[in-house]
């Protein structure tokens, strides 16, 4: 953990200058997309996914998570990538080696996003920014959230005719489903949310 300064700082932070970037990160960079999205709205959707996951979890399945961290978690998943940018899944994980080497890159970007906080404020972050500290419980609760966001996207992209994503929507459906044996809360959120978010206005609006 980080220690803790007996003396206060009063050096100006760049930290949240660094997350009012994420609008500008793209996702999707190497795919034809229909909407674009950024990394600050998928932060968003994966956070508010991830409470409704928590809140399920305990409500239907004797879960005993805090539904509030669960999307603190969510909201700085993917603070790396406001120095990396957005990589490709294909790019990151075709190769072993190379996956390797872009997890310790985005290590080492999100002990980099840490250390612009004033040293009395990190200890309480380094749980929230740097994954290898990040409560393993509320890890794969944020994992699936992120799947069950992209999924979504994935099914949107494809309403519009955007073949750009059926194998991506293929392969996140395996992924959901292989993490559903562990995590019934995935399929229950699947059944009350997912036709909804895939209609026009005017039927949400019946």
């Amino acid at each position: 953990m980080t220690k803790v300064s007996n003396k206060l700082s009063n050096k100006s932070s760049a930290f949240l200058a660094w997350i009012l970037r994420m609008p500008l990160i793209k996702r999707w960079a190497l795919m034809h997309s229909v909407k674009s999205e950024n990394v600050a709205e998928h932060s968003h959707q994966v956070a508010v996914i991830a409470h409704l996951l928590a809140v399920i979890k305990n409500t239907y399945f004797n879960g005993n998570l805090n539904p509030e961290r669960a999307a603190t978690v969510a909201l700085y998943h993917e603070v790396s990538e406001t120095k990396l940018q957005d990589i490709n899944h294909v790019t990151k994980y075709h190769n072993p080696d190379l996956t390797r080497e872009f997890k310790k890159i985005e290590a080492m970007a999100e002990v980099e996003c840490l250390k612009t906080l004033p040293e009395e404020l990190q200890p309480q972050f380094e749980g929230l920014l740097v994954q290898r500290s990040v409560d393993p419980t509320y890890k794969t609760v944020v994992k699936a959230a992120d799947l069950i966001a992209a999924y979504l996207k994935a099914c949107d992209e494809l309403r519009f005719q955007n073949d750009e994503f059926s194998h991506v929507k293929v392969r996140l459906k395996e992924m959901l489903d292989e993490y559903s044996k562990e995590a019934p809360e995935i399929n229950k959120f699947l059944e009350l949310f997912q036709d909804k978010c895939l209609i026009n206005v005017d039927e949400l609006a019946e």
